[in-house]
């Protein structure tokens, strides 16, 4: 059985599910360039997991206030 490597490089909705986030929030971000750090090939977006891992360790928050953990 032959075994499938993760690709490192995500969709949008790929990017989305692993965020628990919808595909327009997603776009709505890039377009406020408040989301993830994203790519574009050949016109294409794709997101790195490792950097959507920055990003959503760069938002953790101690209290709903918004003091930075």
């Amino acid at each position: 059985m032959a075994t499938q490597r993760k690709s490192q490089l995500l969709t949008t909705a790929e990017a989305g599910e692993l965020l628990r986030l919808k595909e327009h929030t997603l776009e709505n971000m890039r377009w406020q360039g408040t989301g993830p750090p994203f790519r574009k090939h050949g016109g294409r977006v794709f997101y790195h997991r490792a950097e959507i891992k920055h990003w959503s360790d760069q938002a953790r928050r101690q209290s709903s206030s918004g003091r930075k953990a």
